[in-house]
């Protein structure tokens, strides 16, 4: 049997869930990883914002 992980957008979402699969999937806290985007965000300016929208479409949801 494959113990294999996979991403998934979380239902802990505040926009689309993609910060809250990256915590999940890493077992971080959902805020910490906001907190994280959003400094990335600020100090590259906002280029995040783009990879955000990328992975909002190529990011599964969780059904």
């Amino acid at each position: 049997m494959s113990n294999e992980r996979k991403i998934y957008r979380s239902s802990d979402r505040v926009i689309a869930g993609v910060c809250g699969g990256i915590a999940e999937f890493f077992d971080l806290d959902p805020t910490l990883v906001r907190l994280v985007y959003a400094f990335f965000t600020v100090t590259t300016l906002f280029s995040g914002f783009i990879l955000y929208i990328i992975a909002w479409l190529i990011v599964p949801r969780k059904y």
